[in-house]
């Protein structure tokens, strides 16, 4: 048997004899939910004891039966007020934050989770240390690991000026204009998207809400004057973009081959997605997205399985991409 399986089944159990709280599980009902034989149920249990879970059977209720039940207090000291469940599967699902390595908030992550290891025994972590196994993930291919030390101020500055609303000065490098330039800005807010930080502030210079990439801002100084919002942001960031970006939303339809129609179906590329069939068992998905380069990106990514509908300069785009990289094998 699989040492994932027994991982999972095991946690499986914690959960279900926390989740019965003061009534309790019984080994019958364990074997019958994890689909194992009830012996398979007592090795767990010991196996769980071993590790240092307050594990503790009752036989008290009316029917004699013998119910597992868990003590909710031994992690009273914990100030938090998670339960046992609850801090390990925050402890194990630290795998999944391990995309904020290269930000400014990767001590603090760190430091967080030595703080809730230390409500854990030596041998409560590794049992849990087992469960990211099952839990994989790969960091973005299009980003170099960065060193996040030099980036803190300027991220630090950043959250102040959002948080009490003072007008900043940036010095930032354009990739498009492969220029260096200082804005005034108001900070509107910072986001995490695809494994990098952007600042979104309004440049009065230009009258709206322009991105600006972390590891681009050379400098950032705040000003003793404040600002008032002009336009609320979405709560989501780059809500009508496949990738980074803030343009305004635009019909877009795309024809998609049978071979990877369920593939297209299957899967939510955008909240403003409709899909329909077309003839001869393709698909055709309708997006309200901002036409920028992840989304040509995107389509490009399903070469001859994919044919712009709309809008017309898009198709022609696409085309013209697609006939330079054509180019390059002649």
């Amino acid at each position: 048997m699989p040492r994932n399986a027994e991982i999972i089944r095991q946690w499986t159990i914690l959960r279900e004899i926390e989740r019965a709280r003061t009534s309790g599980v019984t080994i019958d009902e364990l074997a019958s939910l994890c689909g194992v034989t009830t012996r398979t149920i007592r090795r767990d249990l010991q196996a769980l004891e071993e590790a240092g879970f307050p594990l503790f059977d009752d036989r008290s209720g009316d029917d004699g039966r013998t119910r597992w039940q868990i003590n909710g207090q031994a992690f009273k000291g914990l100030a938090t007020g998670l339960t046992i469940s609850e801090l390990c599967a925050l402890y194990f699902s630290r795998t999944l934050l391990e995309s904020l390595s290269g930000t400014p908030f990767r001590d603090e992550v760190e430091r967080a989770f030595e703080k809730l290891a230390s409500a854990l025994t030596p041998h409560m972590r590794q049992f849990l240390d087992q469960l990211p196994r099952v839990i994989a993930m790969k960091a973005d291919p299009g980003r170099q690991p960065a060193n996040a030390a030099p980036r803190q101020p300027i991220v630090a500055r950043a959250l102040e000026a959002t948080l009490h609303l003072r007008q900043a000065t940036i010095v930032y490098y354009s990739k498009s204009s492969e220029r260096t330039k200082s804005y005034l800005v108001h900070p509107y807010r910072l986001a995490y998207a695809q494994g990098a930080l952007y600042l979104l502030a309004y440049v009065p210079e230009y009258g709206e809400v322009r991105t600006f990439a972390a590891d681009r801002i050379h400098d950032i100084s705040l000003l003793e004057d404040h600002f008032t919002p002009l336009q609320e942001l979405p709560d989501t960031a780059f809500p009508h973009s496949l990738g980074v970006h803030s343009g305004p939303p635009e019909p877009v339809e795309i024809d998609f081959q049978p071979s990877v129609a369920d593939y297209v179906r299957a899967r939510q590329w955008h909240p403003s997605q409709r899909v329909s069939d077309v003839d001869g068992g393709g698909v055709r998905l309708a997006l309200e997205v901002c036409i920028d380069r992840a989304l040509q990106g995107w389509i490009l990514s399903f070469g001859p399985l994919a044919r712009v509908v709309s809008p017309p300069r898009l198709a022609k785009e696409i085309a013209s991409q697609i006939e330079e990289a054509r180019a390059q094998y002649l």
